[in-house]
């Protein structure tokens, strides 16, 4: 078993972990990153509409300031953001942006050449600068590039399956290489998790592949808890099929949201904003729409753009516009596009500080959506994530670096820790090539995925979630006790065994996601319960914490308080 040695090692290839990368490379440590996919495949490039800052560039945006930006996310986020982590991100957006232009991402220009920025949900100015609607797409680049300047090497088809944390600190993490099958281990003085968000433990997502949320479920079991996991985003545009993104840039270039009678109904949700109502308000209004009979084949809404006309379309929106041609059929020039609510963004995740760093296990960081550096608090405006991928991972690489040269670590000393934790690895692995096990991983994962779809989506109630609990919780036993298999017995680009593995991880996350639903008897941002409709700050203005204590055991619940500097809760209107 091979065991390689770095002064930090990044888990996640995207733009939190290639920002983290660039720093810790700038600041002469030796750095690694590993990853399940190339960097330029990572999540991040499916992100679309922009990136939010204060740049003031827009002629409707010219008084717009860090303040602004700031209580517009405290605001969208119900309150329960933490707002010294809030300013942080704010006051970094501008100089971020800037730095990421002349490192050569190549954002929408207006006629007088500055950079462009449309309006976003929730926002009360315009001010998210874009590359059309393939922004994420135009970071991802210009970062991986960036990151081959500083020769940093990049160990793509690994997935990492456990953090080795003993004695308070975090000493290095084990990995499977999908290429040969074999375990490697990685030794480090510092590790940031940057491994994305965990859309695939829903049925219907915007997420790709690739987010299964397994590096959270990794983080979880070394002792690192999770925090504000019931707070799940449902994309109110997802193309219907498919569930492919449908950019909120659609609507923040002007586009209707109609029903089947033809209004645009989001006048009786959000008589303001409109379309531009945030994300929650938005999804849970087409929802409505839908069930009370208004929608279209009892499954969809329309999101109309044809009254922006053929030019617009193609400058600003031409991946929509593809996206809806080959997955719909539909040439949004011509015809509205079929749209409905998907899961899309976790806004709970691994539990950090403002700087990234964990506050439980030394030496241990994560940034972007795979961490709650509790930004989004309940709900996440659009614009927010790749604003706080980029601004975290950029904080997180600077915090490890700092960490890394105040801190006399031998990593020699880890060496039988590592040897030791590869071999438990070793062991729980080859127990999924077990034929007496009893169960196919493949049926039970999409019996999760349905179930979390259906019982802990944009409405929930008690009984559905207890009924999902205890399934999920049944489900988690039967794959300790009694087993999963599967059929092929090749190590090398086994699929099969590395989507088993995820599984083993998504359970407790799906089981966190609902045991914090059912237990917070509220609605709060995306976290609606339609029997107690009504915020309660008494009781609920805390964070929900979870530990993890042990495989098959159920997850425990614990609390702690938002911060709160400034902006003082009040009622949420659009």
């Amino acid at each position: 078993m091979e065991i390689k040695s770095y002064d930090a090692i990044i888990v996640g290839g995207g733009l939190a972990g290639m920002g983290a990368t660039i720093e810790l490379a700038k600041a002469g440590i030796k750095v690694a990153v590993v990853t399940t996919t190339h960097p330029v495949r990572s999540h991040t490039v499916a992100a679309q509409g922009g990136i939010n800052a204060s740049l003031g560039n827009h002629p409707e945006g010219g008084d717009d300031s860090w303040e602004r930006h700031a209580f517009d996310t405290i605001k969208g986020s119900d309150y329960l953001a933490d707002q010294d982590a809030v300013e942080n991100m704010v006051k970094e957006a501008v100089p971020r942006v800037y730095e990421l232009e002349h490192w050569g991402v190549a954002f929408s220009r207006f006629d007088n050449g500055k950079i462009a920025q449309r309006p976003f949900g929730g926002g009360a100015f315009p001010r998210t600068c874009f590359a059309a609607d393939r922004t994420g797409h135009a970071l991802m680049h210009a970062l991986y590039e960036r990151s081959v300047r500083y020769k940093i090497p990049v160990y793509e088809d690994h997935v990492v399956v456990k953090a080795v944390v003993a004695d308070g600190r975090v000493h290095g993490v084990i990995a499977l290489n999908l290429v040969s099958g074999e375990l490697i281990g990685f030794k480090a003085k510092a590790v940031m998790f940057s491994t994305g968000g965990c859309g695939q433990i829903y049925s219907k997502t915007t997420n790709s592949i690739i987010n299964t949320g397994f590096g959270m479920a990794v983080a979880l079991r070394a002792g690192v808890p999770l925090k504000d996991m019931e707070f799940v985003q449902f994309h109110p545009t997802t193309l219907y099929g498919t569930n492919l993104l449908i950019s909120e840039a659609v609507r923040g270039e002007g586009g209707y949201l109609i029903n089947n009678k033809g209004e645009r109904f989001m006048e009786r949700y959000a008589p303001k904003a409109m379309e531009l109502a945030p994300r929650d308000i938005v999804a849970r209004a087409i929802m409505t729409e839908i069930k009370e009979g208004r929608g279209f084949e009892d499954a969809y809404v329309h999101l109309d753009v044809r009254h922006l006309g053929a030019e617009k379309i193609l400058t600003r929106l031409p991946q929509i516009r593809e996206l809806g041609i080959r997955f719909a059929g539909v040439d949004c020039i011509h015809e509205p596009l079929p749209v409905q609510p998907g899961n899309h963004y976790a806004m709970g995740g691994i539990d950090v500080d403002k700087t990234t760093m964990s506050p439980f296990v030394k030496g241990f960081f994560s940034a972007g959506e795979a961490a709650c550096v509790s930004v989004h608090g309940a709900n996440r405006l659009g614009g927010n994530s790749l604003l706080d991928a980029a601004v975290f991972g950029k904080i997180g690489g600077q915090k490890m670096a700092e960490y890394i040269k105040t801190h006399e670590i031998n990593l020699s000393d880890s060496d039988s820790l590592m040897e030791q934790a590869m071999k438990e690895t070793k062991e729980w692995i080859d127990g999924f090539i077990d034929e007496k096990n009893e169960h196919n991983p493949f049926q039970l994962l999409n019996e999760m995925r349905e179930l979390m779809m259906d019982k802990v989506g944009v409405f929930r109630s008690e009984d559905p979630l207890k009924d999902a609990l205890n399934r999920i919780r049944e489900m988690k036993k039967m794959v300790v006790e009694e087993g999963v298999t599967v059929i092929v017995k090749s190590r090398r680009f086994h699929r099969g065994l590395e989507r088993t593995i995820y599984f083993d991880g998504m359970l407790d996350l799906a089981e966190c996601i609902t045991l914090g639903a059912l237990t917070r008897t509220e609605s709060r941002g995306a976290h609606y319960r339609t029997d107690y409709p009504k915020r309660d700050d008494d009781n609920w203005l805390k964070h929900s914490l979870y530990w993890f204590q042990g495989r098959g055991k159920p997850i425990k619940m614990d609390y702690k308080e938002v911060i709160i500097t400034k902006w003082q809760p009040m009622e949420r209107k659009y």
